[in-house]
């Protein structure tokens, strides 16, 4: 791992982009590593556009400001593509990872991403309603981010996933996030 990883959420309130910040955050805690997640959003309503920003490093971190230039870029709702520069101040060797259900090469022609960018896919939200019965995309999100970028371990991305979620939902809900986790990090695609 480098240094320094940078990570960006593109979501809408109310799918988990936030949760999955400071679910990815724990993991990579737990694992000995200096973590940041905070979310940057005004008073907005469920639906609207938010970022989410992630920082893992292994060396102390000392700044505190919204992340420029992510290796990583998540997109957990696939509208933004239209509504917003997902790619904007992306490094040159960035990892997008999109929920869609679309076929990398699909989305790869529309970012038009630069040479040693990496385009990823995953089936989020169908995950989400097979696994949990609702269209909260994050914990296939998360199991997808962790499988390219490798930050962290798939059994211990779980641990967290369990805690965080054991604090305040049923164990079904538990099970489906755990089980979402799992297939979004074994079924993400590179195009």
């Amino acid at each position: 791992m480098a240094d320094l990883v940078e990570i960006r959420w593109h979501g809408r309130g109310g799918q988990g982009t936030v949760t999955a910040a400071k679910v990815l955050a724990d993991a990579c805690l737990s694992g000995g590593r200096h973590v940041q997640a905070f979310p940057e959003y005004g008073p907005e309503r469920a639906g609207a556009p938010l970022r989410a920003y992630n920082r893992v490093s292994s060396k102390p971190l000392r700044m505190h400001c919204p992340v420029l230039n992510p290796q990583v870029v998540g997109v957990v709702d696939p509208t933004l593509l239209d509504a917003v520069n997902i790619s904007e101040g992306a490094t040159e060797d960035a990892i997008f990872v999109i929920n869609t259900s679309k076929d990398p090469k699909d989305i790869r022609e529309k970012l038009n991403p630069g040479p040693g960018q990496k385009v990823f896919t995953v089936d989020a939200t169908k995950i989400a309603f097979e696994c949990i019965g609702r269209a909260l995309p994050n914990a296939s999100m998360l199991g997808a981010v962790c499988r390219v970028t490798g930050l962290v371990s798939l059994e211990h991305l779980l641990e967290d996933v369990r805690k965080s979620f054991g604090k305040k939902f049923p164990q079904r809900i538990i099970d489906g996030n755990l089980e979402a986790t799992r297939r979004g990090y074994e079924e993400v695609k590179e195009g």
